[in-house]
């Protein structure tokens, strides 16, 4: 499924590569190390089409961080990676202050740190670009299985889901993750509104 044109999908990759852009200069001075995110590959789905094997998130276990925003349009977003990495990023994020044996009593606040820089750098990025005020609440992280984190997800979208993939690279440590957009059918229509004006106005 994808009612998006060629333009508005253009757009949108191209909103969200200056929002990963923002994201890792700002995850670049929390390590001291250069961090690199990938340029996002934007697609759009039915939420009940989702699953692991389409996320390629195959992991015993996966880690989501949730804020939900407000405006024009409302949205639930969403950043989902396997836990197990999203540790190595922690332990990198505290600067090897903590053990690695001793991350996971910090995994939450860590988590929903990094997924605040991310998902905000990315929704300012939009608002920025669109030309609109978006407000955020405050991030909540929850891990489980990938069926039951995915099963969550799909229970929650109002029908559809904009899907970015990225990848997240510190180092030698990789990250695969994805941007999660839970959108009505509503909220798509007046955010591709808001895509079209940008697009006249370049």
């Amino acid at each position: 499924m994808n009612p998006l044109s060629e333009l508005q999908l253009d757009a949108l990759t191209e909103i969200f590569n200056i929002g990963a852009g923002r994201a890792a200069s700002s995850l670049s001075e929390i390590v001291g190390d250069e961090v690199k995110l990938s340029v996002p590959c934007v697609q759009l789905y039915q939420s009940t089409e989702i699953n692991a094997d389409i996320l390629s998130l195959n992991s015993s276990r996966l880690g989501a961080v949730k804020q939900s925003f407000n405006g024009p349009f409302h949205a639930d977003a969403m950043l989902l990676f396997t836990e197990d990495r999203a540790l190595e990023i922690v332990h990198d994020i505290m600067n090897s202050q903590v053990g690695v044996e001793d991350v996971a009593e910090f995994e939450q606040e860590a988590m929903c740190e990094l997924g605040n820089i991310i998902l905000n750098a990315c929704l300012s990025s939009m608002a920025d670009m669109l030309d609109v005020t978006l407000n955020s609440s405050l991030p909540v992280y929850s891990v489980g299985t990938a069926e039951v984190v995915l099963r969550q997800i799909v229970s929650e979208s109002p029908s559809l889901m904009l899907v970015l993939h990225i990848d997240l690279n510190i180092e030698k440590r990789h990250l695969q993750g994805y941007l999660v957009f839970l959108l009505s059918s509503s909220s798509l229509q007046k955010l591709l509104a808001h895509i079209d004006r940008f697009i006249a106005g370049i």
